[in-house]
């Protein structure tokens, strides 16, 4: 099964789903995948036709992250820099694509929600956690930074010491404390997020796309102003920190798992 098996795309009138659907990875993330992720995204940029896109995973879980087996993560190790550094922009590229849509943006979340997935989530306009859904960021633990721009928009949403907490301190961030911090914008009953997420695109797309994309543009240049400044030298901290012995030894025993 490749990419497009991995992630789906149903459309219904001016609104889009995009479900990763990798159950037996627990939808790990792939290169392939987040390549996948961009090219619908600038698609989707290109359709007038379209308002509202939401991104969603399996019922009983969104995703486990990056894929740390990924065979093409794997060939990185005797690659020369620039070909690492070349590979290490897929993901960051994937969430500035979904961040950048003009359209309104969900991500629809139940059961666990892990590094990877945070970082697309955060990427979107609205996030919904069903009650028992949860997220975590363990990239520290790992020995890795926590990258793909992911800093700069979980300090936007949740402020400077959550956002610590979460990444630094690694902490498991359930739906109701999500809602009370920011993260999450609605909860649902389990199983009802995706259905709750439809409810708001049928209320957004609504609405006239210009104006709409026009204002979501404009807040995200006013909220992103210094983004750039805090996560351009992402890819390359993370590559001096997997050179640590000690990462390698625990991202070794991860794909070994």
């Amino acid at each position: 099964m490749g990419a497009e098996d991995h992630v789906v795309v149903e459309r219904e009138g001016k609104v889009a789903t995009v479900r990763l659907c990798r159950p037996k990875k627990k939808n790990a993330l792939s290169l392939d995948m987040l390549e996948r992720l961009t090219k619908l995204a600038r698609g989707f940029a290109d359709d007038p036709g379209l308002s509202v896109v939401i991104l969603t995973g399996q019922p009983e879980f969104f995703t486990a992250g990056m894929d740390l087996s990924d065979p093409r993560m794997a060939a990185l190790a005797n690659a020369s820099l620039q070909e690492k550094r070349i590979t290490m922009e897929i993901a960051p590229r994937a969430c500035r694509a979904w961040e950048s849509l003009p359209q309104t943006t969900l991500t629809a979340v139940e059961g666990f929600c892990v590094g990877g997935g945070l970082s697309l989530a955060v990427s979107t306009d609205y996030i919904v956690m069903g009650e028992s859904a949860w997220t975590r960021a363990p990239e520290i633990d790992w020995g890795m930074n926590m990258s793909w721009g992911t800093l700069p928009r979980l300090v936007r949403l949740v402020g400077p010491a959550r956002t610590k907490r979460m990444i630094i301190l690694a902490e498991k961030v359930g739906a109701a404390e999500a809602l009370a911090w920011g993260l999450a914008q609605w909860t649902a009953p389990d199983g009802k997020a995706l259905e709750t997420a439809l409810s708001v695109a049928k209320r957004a797309a609504e609405k006239p796309l210009a104006p709409s994309a026009m204002t979501k543009e404009t807040v995200n240049a006013l909220a992103d102003a210094l983004a750039p400044l805090a996560s351009h030298m992402d890819r390359d901290q993370f590559l001096l920190s997997v050179l640590d012995p000690e990462a390698a030894r625990k991202i070794n025993g991860f794909g070994e798992k």
